[in-house]
This record gives C-alpha cells, sequence and structure tokens, in this order.
C-alpha cells in the first residue's frame, strides 16, 4: 500500500475521519493531480493539538543534541527525496526544477544549522546571579535564569515557497529546535508536496526515537481556525496575506488565554535611488531592478514593489528604461489559479485609482501575469494611502516620484513597515542623505545599501521581519537562528541547589555553553 494516502499525520499515524474531497492541481495546466486528500474534521483538529501536547514535556526535556540529531536526521531525509518528488513540486507550483532543488537545499540547511544552534547552546540564554548574602541592606538571593519551549506551535504553510517555508520550513525547525511540537497545516496549493516532507519528517522522527506527537500535519480550510482556538496550541507561526494573518491574530487575541501570532504578511520593499547613483549608473540599475522585480514571477514576499526617488532628468531617463525592462521580460506562469485571480484584481485597484498612472506592461489576460510598472503621486505616500501601500503579489512595481529631499523625508514618514528598505547609492549621496539610514530604521527589519532584496541569507545576523504589517510582532524573524527566539520564554530559579537545576545552570557546567555569570561571560563552571 502507498504511504500517499492523503490522509492527515496525527500521533504518529495516519487518520482519515472526514471526507478525502480535497485535491491538488498542475499550476500550469489546471489539471487535477492523482489522489484526494481528507479535510481534518475538528475531533481531528483536537486529537493533533492533543497530541502534540502529550509530546511537548518528554519532547522539551530531551537533552539539546537528542533534538539536534533529529533535526540533522530531517534534514537527511529531504536531501533523500527523488527526481519524481521534484517533478511533483513543480507540477503544483509552476516552479521550475532548479528553484525546488535550490529552496530543498535551504530547507535540509535550515535543519542543520538549527541543530548547530542547540549543539552551541546559547538559545539557552543561560545567565546567573549568584547569591550575595552579606550585601546591604538587603542580601541578593541565588538566580539563575535559562529558555525553555513556549509550548506547541501551530505552523501555516506558505503558498511560494513549497519547501522552505512550508511543511519542514522555517517556522517547523526554528519550533523543533525550541522543543516545541508541532502541528502543521498544510498549504492547499502543494498538498501532495507538503505530504511527502511531512513522511520524511516521521521517518527522521522514528529513527532518532522522537515521541510520536512531536509533528502533525492537517489538510482543510476551517481547520486554521480550530487549530489557533485550541486551548493546547500556544503560538503560531504564518506566512501569508494581510487579510490572512490579521485574522489569525485576531482569532488568537481573542482566545480566554491569548497567545502569540508571529505573521508575516505584507511589504512592498521600498528601493530609494538617490541622485549621483541614477547619473552613474541609472541605466544598469533600472536593469538590475526590473529583473529583481520579475523574479520567480514577483512571487516573494521581500520583491521591490516600490521604487522611490527625487524627480530630475536623470530620474525621468531612468524611469523610461525600467518601462522599456519591464515591458521586455514575458509573462509567467503564477503558483496558481488563486494567486493569479488576486493578481488581476489587484492590478485592476491600481488601474483605477485616479492618481496612479499605468506606465509599462501588456494587458493583464490569459492564464499569465504580465510584468507591470506604475507611477503614483508622491502625496499619495505621503498621505499614507492604503492602496499604495497593499502588496500586490505578483510582477509588478510602482515609482514614486518626489520633488525634493523634504518631500523624500515626508514620504518616507508615511512608509508603513517593511521586510526590507534600500539603498541605490554613490559615496557622495551617502554622505548627502546620511538622514536617511535612522528613518529607515524606523521602517524595516533589513536595510540593504546597492543591492536588492530577494535574496535572504539564512544565517545567525539575517532578520526577515519588520514593523506591521510586514509582521504581527517586529521583535521577531521568521529566517535566520534568531527565530527560534519566537518559541521561547524565560524562566528563573530561585535559591534552587544545584542538583536540581537544569544542566545549563548547573555550577560544573556540564554542556559546556557560554553564559552570563555575574554580569560576565564565560564558559568556566562556577563554585
Amino acid at each position: 500500500m502507498s504511504d500517499y494516502t492523503g490522509h492527515n499525520f496525527i500521533d504518529g499515524q495516519r487518520s482519515a475521519a472526514g471526507h478525502g474531497s480535497l485535491q491538488s492541481f498542475d499550476a500550469t495546466t489546471g489539471e487535477p493531480l492523482p489522489g484526494f486528500y481528507s479535510e481534518a474534521t475538528r475531533e481531528e483538529v483536537d486529537a493533533a493539538a492533543q497530541a502534540a501536547a502529550t509530546a511537548y514535556q518528554p519532547y522539551r526535556t530531551l537533552p539539546a543534541t537528542r533534538r539536534a540529531a533529529f533535526l540533522d536526521a530531517i534534514a537527511d531525509e529531504l536531501d533523500a527525496l527523488d527526481e519524481e518528488f521534484i517533478a511533483t513540486v513543480c507540477r503544483e507550483t509552476a516552479l521550475p526544477a532548479a528553484r525546488i532543488q535550490g529552496e530543498r537545499a535551504r530547507t535540509s540547511g535550515q535543519m542543520r544549522l538549527f541543530a548547530k544552534v542547540l549543539r552551541r547552546g546559547d538559545f539557552f540564554g543561560a545567565r546567573i546571579d549568584r547569591a550575595l548574602p552579606d550585601r546591604q541592606p538587603l542580601s541578593r538571593p541565588d538566580l539563575r535564569q535559562y529558555h525553555i519551549g513556549i509550548g506547541p506551535v501551530a505552523v501555516f504553510g506558505a503558498s511560494n515557497f513549497p519547501l522552505a517555508f512550508s511543511t519542514a520550513g522555517g517556522d517547523t525547525a526554528a519550533a523543533l529546535a525550541a522543543g516545541c511540537p508541532v502541528v502543521f497545516k498544510a498549504h492547499p496549493g502543494h498538498m501532495a508536496t507538503a505530504e511527502r516532507v511531512a513522511l520524511a519528517i516521521i521517518r527522521a522522527a522514528e529513527k532518532t526515537e522522537m515521541p510520536a506527537g512531536v509533528f502533525n500535519m492537517i489538510y482543510g480550510g476551517m481547520v486554521g481556525a480550530w487549530l489557533v482556538q485550541h486551548p493546547a496550541i500556544k503560538a503560531v507561526g504564518f506566512t501569508g496575506s494581510l487579510k490572512g494573518g490579521r485574522a489569525l491574530c485576531d482569532l488568537a487575541a481573542a482566545r480566554p488565554e491569548p497567545i502569540p501570532v508571529f505573521a508575516e504578511m505584507s511589504s512592498v520593499n521600498p528601493v530609494l535611488v538617490l541622485p549621483e547613483a541614477l547619473k552613474v549608473r541609472g541605466s544598469k540599475i533600472a536593469a538590475e531592478l526590473s529583473a529583481s522585480v520579475v523574479q520567480g514571477a514577483g512571487q516573494f514576499c521581500t520583491k521591490p514593489g516600490m521604487v522611490i526617488g527625487i524627480r530630475s532628468p536623470e530620474f525621468q531617463a531612468f524611469l523610461d528604461e525600467l518601462a522599456q525592462q519591464i515591458n521586455a521580460h514575458p509573462a509567467q506562469t503564477l503558483l496558481n489559479a488563486g494567486g493569479l485571480c488576486n493578481y488581476t484584481d489587484g492590478l485592476t485597484r491600481l488601474h483605477e485609482h485616479p492618481q496612479i498612472q499605468h506606465r509599462a506592461g501588456q494587458p493583464q489576460a490569459g492564464g499569465q501575469a504580465h510584468p507591470q510598472l506604475y507611477e503614483a503621486a508622491a502625496e499619495l505616500l505621503i498621505n499614507g494611502d492604503e492602496l499604495l501601500q497593499h502588496e500586490v503579489f505578483g510582477p509588478v512595481v510602482v515609482v514614486v516620484a518626489v520633488k525634493d529631499r523634504e518631500e523624500l523625508q515626508r514620504a518616507l514618514q508615511g512608509l508603513q513597515g517593511q521586510l526590507t528598505a534600500t539603498l541605490i547609492a554613490e559615496p557622495a549621496d551617502l554622505e548627502a542623505f546620511a538622514d536617511l539610514t535612522p528613518l529607515l530604521e524606523l521602517k524595516a527589519g533589513r536595510l540593504l545599501l546597492n543591492g536588492y532584496p530577494t535574496g535572504v541569507e539564512v544565517c545567525d545576523a539575517m532578520v526577515h521581519g519588520g514593523p506591521y504589517p510586514a509582521t504581527s510582532d517586529a521583535r521577531g524573524s521568521s529566517v535566520g537562528t534568531v527565530s527560534i527566539n519566537r518559541f521561547l520564554r524565560p524562566i528563573c530559579f530561585q535559591n534552587y541547589p544545584d542538583n536540581l537545576l537544569p544542566d545549563a545552570l548547573k555550577n560544573a557546567n556540564p554542556l559546556g555553553i557560554a553564559r552570563l555569570v555575574d554580569g560576565v561571560s564565560t564558559t568556566e563552571a562556577v563554585s
């Protein structure tokens, strides 16, 4: 019997109490793919959440090295998936094989990176303030702090990254590293992909003898709301639309026990092209920028969706060149039919706005997305127009020309929160516009200089987050090792005997990790 049953994954078993009525489709042809997927019933959602809750205590108390071995095993299983798997992902998403192979490497790489984090132990955040019994006027007790996993986490798959932001993606990797079992809601756009990746995770869990409920996966529509409202779920990871993210945030806040939702939602990722850069390399910037806009059919959350510059002859020449570049790029197939509908609706709203002018791009028609360029009046940005700042998912960019540096400042102040903000500048620009960086720090999670934001490196220093509406919580990141912090909470032990303390806080420091002891970072044992 094939493992590809379309059934839900609950507590190490497959379950299909509901109807197997969900189907996946070929993103290019629209043809249904073989097989059906069982939409989880409310009882199955409850069972999945309860399974994660049961697994939480035994999983979180495993040595960090055991959890690291689990993540490494997942990475190995992902890398072992065959060419048939790659072909399945390509059919469901219309993404090319080279992109999927690269994304698989990123996904397994994320798992291995978090395994390294677990082995080095800095995620514990261990702090020790030893007792000062003779301190006057009051003595100080012995105080020791470290971090533990927050509890079972609900993770929602993203449409645009079927591997790196989905079943075994960054949110799942960070939660599992933190010691949090996961209940994953499969994205309807690539359910066959999700099933194959879930099976890889289950194989890894069995090989490393993890608790049965450490990873669960469910299919369906309404299941998302049931999952977020379930009392066993203690946090949510989400990548998707502003509408979807806000709905989950509202559901989580209305619970008897509110929980955090770490949602990545909407960003237009402004690119500021400064005067000297346009004089030196305006045509080159136009070519690079247009390539970034259409990369992956504009379906990256870091796609540059807005360009801002000071009006000048050089800026006009740049805009003309950008229009030619956009016109030269062919139409592309989007991830799914729903994405194309949303793209078309977004273009319609831009077309109908009286202060937004269409500058380039073939009329949107047919089954593919045609790249588009618009120009918007600066006052729309200055006044915080919602349409201008609403992300249109696809190969479209909006240009805003301001009249001078004062209006540039006002326009940037009108920007909502972003994942990224980019300066295209020469050294003279950086000196003349030095005041822009402190302002952009308030608007985005990642600031780029003379680059384009569509590449997101997975490493310790990366931040993939930003002020609302880019994310629901600007203190976090959904890429990089700092993302583990979203699923951890601090706990302090006061006057506990050494034998009852967790290993990370014991005097002998058996894990050999860096700790802050009486304000000094050390890996040494303490007396």
